[in-house]
Formats: structure tokens, sequence, C-alpha cells
């Protein structure tokens, strides 16, 4: 009987695609593996096996899987099934997941080869630009468009192409390209490994004119241990060869030439094993073991716990020793964090106890290197514990015991764009779900959903409200800067009273961390006298000025326009900065503070791999007095040196839009705060603001977690948020604003006739246009008590049946589930 299968395309469609399985083939195929497959106009894709079956598709013609790629499932079915609650939850396509999923390595693709026409006679003159392609593709017959278009510097290259194509000068042909490449080893081995010591002894009388060759073939036999047992030889390295004989490549080229040594590759992996000596778990304090003790027993009632520690109370401690009790249960655990930076400090402290059982997961790692992290764990000897950010929750698991999600609070947890925009938190439970394993949430401030949970029963809840080594907490002083700007106190950002801390720590040779979440230089550049605002072409947004690099740039597309020395619109050349990016809080501290060692920790000078180590590592050892930053100084980083924060701007937190503005500022502002005195002494935050009327601001000054809670989930109860009301929003996006706005109407109108009163909009958002697509935002309120599935479906129809519509097919239109 024939078989089929139906698989999963790394494409943004909603179906499963069905194809035929050669003869030789049918034993060779089974879910979770990789297969090749034509699809579309001769495109090759790698496809997920998702079923196995014998039902031959009457509607279509059936095509042939072209090759199976696979001998054992790189996907498990716990994956498949939480690829499909993904989709199903945050409505989008098992394609989307699987491009999210997989690193890019493991996903081998077509790609269109543009072939000379060596017989093609020009019938009428071509034009400069397809003259200068047919010229370079003379030299070389077969380029990819990417290369063509590198190349020949045009650009919509694909537009010359076609007409050549017409004109039968080029044809075109589909190659198969594989982005990963195992990392190996030049190697060095006797041509004859079966010698005997007097056939080695002659060998080396033959060489007794060529010193260096003799000299160079000894330190092989004595690197390789070859006297000890030519059957059990260690293997050498060519460079470990040629720099430890002292000699050139050019000897061993000739010691190679008499047939005498051979160069061989060996695959030796980029995941490296660590040398470090393993110590013990640290004993916890009492404050410690009654929380974990409490962990340990909700777990008996409950799946998930909410651990609520305030910062520096020695969460991870707990979280080590938790770790500890899963592996030796034999069973895995997932770590996950909300920050890349954050990996940085915890992996030192996880790798003194777990060595090479803990393993790495997050995207400054290569896509070469997330390939072998991802086939490790199909293996016997996979990691038992995984630290990592979001991506984590897809790496294949087999065993596991504990997922510890650390932060939970953050909302850099969910994933904004592309699709599938899921929530780590929320696809971790319910991977977790799947192994019937444990789920610990940490934070010393909760989101309001999952505290709700906890108080309510669906979660656990332990709270541990000492510091470690009974630290205080620290002072909070408040500083209203509206009034120190009306008597003209202000040195720019800055108060009197944080410059006067900032200088007294730095003469105590203790550290100072200045918290802005802004990046940049200024956020704005204006015209003092036209009042000219530089924008970006593409999105409906000021562009920020970056000093170091004397650009304008938009941090939405990109886009970058050199910084002008005279107003474009009215030739005046007073152009000011308004507002302070961290690059100019930077810029004041040097001035402000010569002496002082200054550094500043944000997306632009963390783009590297190990860029966040670096400055980590600086500061942990004293190497930088002042650290400027954004909200990734805020995470879980423990100091020992620091006993000032300032938090130059809460205003920024808190003059946001969005119902969870005075939640996140209270996060933020905490975290932070609780970065200061953390070890030796009671640290200081010096607090500045306009808005010291606020009440989050006296709740974040007091500790007052509970006040601030109390007060949102009042206002979220009266105004239909979460956690009483699910929210949904639905983006439509076009280059036509009058397509945007037809589309959207036509949307809501649709919703409101399904839904009622649940819908809100269309809107503007915050940016209505980015990266040349206008936007509207219609927002949905879904009454927990409703059945949430059969929302899901009407809106899978809806949108299925607005993409059907000839006048909005262009149109794109996508759901944000539990939107951040």
């Amino acid at each position: 009987m024939k078989k089929y299968v139906d698989v999963i395309l790394p494409l943004p469609l909603s179906n499963l695609y069905t194809y035929s399985l050669a003869e030789e083939m049918q034993e060779d195929v089974d879910v979770g593996f990789r297969v090749v497959v034509p699809f579309g106009k001769k495109k090759y894709y790698t496809a997920i096996v998702a079923k196995v079956h014998y039902d031959k598709p009457q509607e279509y013609e059936v095509k042939e899987v072209s090759e199976v790629l696979d001998n054992h499932p790189i996907i498990l079915a716990d994956q498949l099934e939480l690829w499909r609650w993904i989709a199903s939850y945050y409505l989008c396509t098992l394609g989307d997941v699987y491009k999210a999923a997989i690193p890019s390595g493991l996903k081998i693709e077509s790609e269109t080869v543009i072939v000379y026409n060596k017989e093609f006679e020009a019938s009428s003159p071509l034009s400069d630009k397809e003259q200068k392609v047919l010229d370079i593709l003379e030299n070389d017959n077969e380029l990819c468009i990417n290369l063509l278009e590198k190349y020949s510097g045009i650009k919509n290259i694909l537009r010359i192409v076609n007409h050549l194509l017409d004109k039968e000068a080029v044809f075109i042909k589909e190659e198969l390209k594989n982005n990963y490449k195992p990392k190996v080893e030049a190697r060095v081995r006797l041509v004859d490994n079966t010698l005997d010591e007097d056939r080695l002894n002659a060998i080396f009388d033959s060489l007794s004119r060529a010193q260096k060759q003799q000299a160079m073939l000894m330190k092989f036999i004595e690197l390789s241990q070859w006297f000890s047992d030519k059957n059990l030889q260690k293997e050498v390295s060519k460079a470990e060869l040629i720099q430890k004989s002292g000699f050139s490549a050019a000897i061993f080229r000739e010691l190679e030439k008499k047939n005498i040594l051979e160069t061989y590759f060996h695959e030796i992996g980029r995941i490296s094993d660590s040398k470090i000596e393993l110590s013990e778990v640290n004993t916890l304090n009492d404050f410690q073991v009654y929380a974990y003790n409490s962990i340990i027993d909700s777990f008996n009632k409950r799946d998930v716990c909410l651990l609520h520690g305030v910062t520096s109370s020695g969460k991870t401690e707990i979280y080590i020793n938790l770790i500890h009790k899963v592996l030796q249960a034999g069973k895995q655990v997932l770590y996950l964090l909300p920050e890349i930076a954050l990996t940085t400090q915890i992996t030192e402290r996880l790798k003194k106890v777990f060595g090479d059982r803990l393993g790495i997961y997050h995207s400054k790692f290569s896509d070469a290197e997330r390939v072998e992290i991802w086939q490790k764990q199909l293996t016997e000897k996979q990691y038992d514990v995984i630290l990592g950010v979001r991506s984590s929750i897809f790496l294949p698991f087999t065993n596991l015991g504990l997922v510890i999600i650390d932060e939970e609070h953050e909302n850099s947890y969910k994933q904004q764009d592309p699709a599938p925009r899921y929530h780590a938190r929320s696809a971790a439970i319910m991977l977790a779900s799947r192994f019937q394993s444990k789920v610990l949430l940490g934070t010393a401030t909760p989101s309001v959903e999952s505290y709700y949970n906890a108080l309510t029963g669906k979660y656990a809840l332990v709270e541990l409200n000492e510091r470690y080594k009974d630290l205080e907490l620290p002072h909070i002083e408040l500083v209203d800067i509206k009034e120190l700007a009306r008597k003209k106190m202000m040195t720019g950002p800055f108060s009197p009273i944080l410059i006067k801390n900032i200088r007294e720590a730095l003469e105590r040779k203790e550290q100072v961390i200045l918290f802005q979440n802004r990046r940049g230089f200024a956020p704005i550049i204006e015209c003092s006298v036209c009042g000219w605002v530089p924008k970006c072409k593409n999105c409906d947004v000021s562009l920020t000025y970056h000093k170091n690099r004397s650009m304008l740039t938009c941090h939405y597309c990109g886009y970058t326009y050199q910084m002008p020395t005279v107003c474009p619109a009215c030739g005046n050349v007073d152009l000011k900065n308004r507002g302070y990016g961290t690059e100019r809080i930077e810029d004041d501290v040097e001035k402000l503070f010569p002496e002082a060692k200054v550094a500043r920790m944000d997306l632009d000078t963390t783009r590297t791999r190990n860029s966040y180590e670096n400055i980590i590592s600086d500061f942990e050892n004293g190497n930088i007095d002042i650290l400027i930053g954004t909200q990734m100084i805020s995470k879980g980083l423990d100091f020992d040196n620091v006993s000032i924060v300032g938090i130059l701007n809460a205003d920024n937190l808190l003059n946001y839009p969005d119902f969870r503005s005075y939640e996140r500022a209270f996060q933020l502002m905490a975290q932070v705060a609780g970065r200061a005195g953390r070890k030796y002494k009671r640290g200081l935050v010096i607090l500045q603001t306009k808005s010291a009327e606020v009440p989050v601001i006296s709740q974040v000054i007091n500790n007052d977690y509970q006040g601030m809670y109390n007060d949102q989930i009042e206002e979220r109860e009266a105004f239909k948020y979460p956690p009483f009301y699910k929210l949904i929003c639905v983006y439509v996006k076009h280059r036509n604003e009058d397509v945007t706005v037809r589309a959207a109407e036509t949307i809501a109108g649709i919703l409101r006739t399904g839904l009622g009163n649940r819908i809100l909009g269309p809107d503007k958002p915050a940016v209505a246009r980015v990266q040349n697509l206008f936007i509207r935002k219609i927002l949905l309120k879904i009454d927990n008590r409703i059945s949430i599935a059969k929302v899901r479906d009407y809106l899978v129809s809806v949108q299925k049946s607005i993409v059907a519509d000839e006048a909005f097919r262009s149109v794109t239109i996508y759901y944000d589930v539990d939107p951040m």
C-alpha cells in the first residue's frame, strides 16, 4: 500500500500538506522526521512530518517527497503537541511556530540560481543593466540572486532577470542549500598505521638529510604516543603539530608528498566542555529552608508555584537546591531567564555546581551552535539542565521534571514580532503539563495576573520576605525634580543630591548604577527657530540621535540619516537636543566625574556575543565605577559593591498609554532599586521624578507591592482588563492608508455582529505607520466565563473571509493574544 505523509512547511500556512513516499522511503519515515518536499514553482523546503497514513487525497494530485533527511525524529511528540497548542491559542499557523522553533541550520531550502545561456544571441539591443548582468554571468555561469545583486550593484535585480528570462538569455534552476556545516579540525596520522618499529626506524633513516622533516615526524610520534600503543593513538591536530614542532606548514607538506603523514578532518563540534572543579550545593539559611520546604509541599497540591521573594533574598540558591533534587530523581530542568545579560552571571553559579550537565541556549549563540545543542538533546548524552531565554521552550526534552521561570513578571517573555506571538511563561506551563512536571515562578515583583492566580488558588504561593544575611532593603530618597528645575538647580538630568552621593560613593571606592530607560543620545532633535524635528521616512516616529555615529536612527525600522549641520527647513544652525538617552547620560557623567571609569549597557553596546559578559565582568571586577543602562540592568544582576542607584526620570515609565504602565513602573523601579547594597551595607536609591504625588511612587519607596496590587486589581475589574478579561488585539496593515482603514472598519463591523460590545476600535496605535505600512488596531475584551475556544474559531473564520475578499487580499491581518 502507498504511504503518505502530512507535513508542516516553514511557511505561514494554516494547513498541513500531503505528499507520497517512494517505495524505498516507506520504512524510513516517521512523525518528527525532516523531509525535503517541492512546494510552489520549483521551490523545495524542509518539512516536518506530522502524520503518516495510507489515505490518498482525492482533491489534488499528490507530489512525492524528494528526500528524507533523518534516521530518527528531530521533533518529539511532546514538542509537536506544544506547537499545536501555541498555533491554536495564539491564533497563528503551525508553519509560524515551526519557523520560530527550529534553528535555521536544520532547515534546508532551495535557492534560485541564475544560469547563463551560452547559445543566446540578442535580436535587439540590451539595456546597460541587462548587459552588465550577462557580463557577470559570462565569467561565472551560475550565480544565486543575492550574489548577482551584490556583484552588479543593481537594486531590485529581479526585474532585470525577468527581462533576460523572457529573452531566453538566462535560465533559472533551484538548488538545495544547507545552512549548517559541522565544525571540523584538521588532524594528522601516519599513512600506514600498521608500521612496525623497524619500518618506522627505516623511515627516520631516509630523512637523515632532511633534519626538519625528521624532527617534525619525531614530534608527531611523541604527541600521538605511538610507541606506547599504536592501536590507541592520541589524536594530533595539524595546528598543534606545526606549533609544537616549531616548523612551518611547508615542512609538513614535504612529509605528505613523501606519503609518510596525511591530513584528515574530524568533526569536533562547537560545544566545549568546562574544566572547572565542581562545588557542593550551598547550605540554605532558615528563611530559605522554609521557602524551599514550602515549595516542595505545594507541589503535592499544585503544579505551579509562585515564589514571591524580595530582591536579594537568595531565590537563586533555592532554585539550585530544587534543581539538585530533580536531577537526583533522574529528570531534566528548564531554567528560563528574560534577558541574555542575566545568563552571564547565573551561568557561572550553575556551572560551579552542575558542570557539563548544564547547557546554555540563546540567540547570541551562532545558528550552528544552536543546531548542535538541539542535536545533543536528542541523544543519550543530553543536557540535564537547560538555561536560556524564551526560545528554550522549543528544545527537545524527554524527561522534564521542573521548569523555573525567573523574573516571571518580565514582558521580555512575550514574543512581539513576528508570529508566533507567544508568552514563554504560558507556553512553559503548557510544556510542563505534557510531562506532568512542576513549574516554579520566581520574582520580587509578581505580575498582577500571576499574583491573582496565586491568591485565588490556581497557583500555590510561597513568600520570602527576608533578605539574605538580614540585609536591609535600600533606603529610597525621593527627589522632586520639577521644583528643582523651576529653581534652576538641576545639572542636566542630575539633581544636586544625586551628584553629591555619587561623588561620596566614588571617594569610598564604591560603585554606582544609573538607570535611564532610553537609549541613544537624544530622543528628539529640534530646530530652535522653526521647530523642525527629523522624522523617519518609513515610520511615524521621530529619529533618535546617536552621537558616537553622528547618525539619526529609527528604532522601529533601522532607517538612518546623517545628522544635519543646519536645519533643512529654514537653514538655522542651532539644532537642540531634547531629552536624555543613555549615551547622553554617559557623556554628561564623564564630564561631571572625569576621574571615574564609566560604561554603558544598552542595546547599542551589547550587539556582539560577548559584550554582555565583558561589561558585567568589568563591573564585577571593579574596572567600572559607574554603570549606565536601560532596563536590562534591572533584571536580577548581583553586584557586591553597588551603594548608589539613581533612577534619573521615573516619569518616562509612568506616562505611557497602557493599562499596565503603573504595574511596570513599580516593577522596574523596585527591581533596579534592588541592585543597591546587596552584601555589605544598606544601599541608597535616588528616585527622581516630577510626579511625586502619584501613588505608585510612594509604593515603590515603601516596597508596598500589596498596595500596588490592590490598586491595580480594583481598576482592572472595574474597566474589564486581565486577569478578569482576556485581551486579543487585531492588527490590520497595508501600504495604502485608505485600504487599511476600510479593511479595519469591515473587520470591526463583522466582529461586532458576532461579539457585540466586546469590540473597541478600530483606532490608530501610538505608532500608526511602521516600515511604510499603515496600521489600525482593534481590541477585543473577552470575559473569562466565555468559551475562548469558540471565540478563537470565530476569529480564524473572520480572518479567512476577509483575506478571501478581492479588495483586501493584500492586507496583512494578524492577532496578538494576551498582548503585553
